[in-house]
């Protein structure tokens, strides 16, 4: 599996992944059920993604934001 994902991509989806977990599990906005749970599955793919280095979906689409 090549790197597809830069190290600013990564980063960026580390740092959203954060947001929506904390989102998820510390405010009242998405404990109402399936907003919860879309912010953790969400949060799932982006630090899956940021770890591994490659996005599926850029594979699909032909990006690469990593210079390798």
């Amino acid at each position: 599996m090549k790197l597809n994902m830069g190290k600013a991509d990564r980063g960026i989806r580390i740092v959203a992944a954060i947001v929506l977990l904390v989102l998820a599990f510390s405010t009242e906005f998405a404990e109402a059920g399936i907003l919860h749970w879309l912010f953790i599955a969400v949060a799932a793919i982006f630090a899956i993604t940021s770890i591994v280095g490659n996005c599926p979906l850029y594979a699909i689409f032909g990006i690469r934001t990593c210079r390798v």
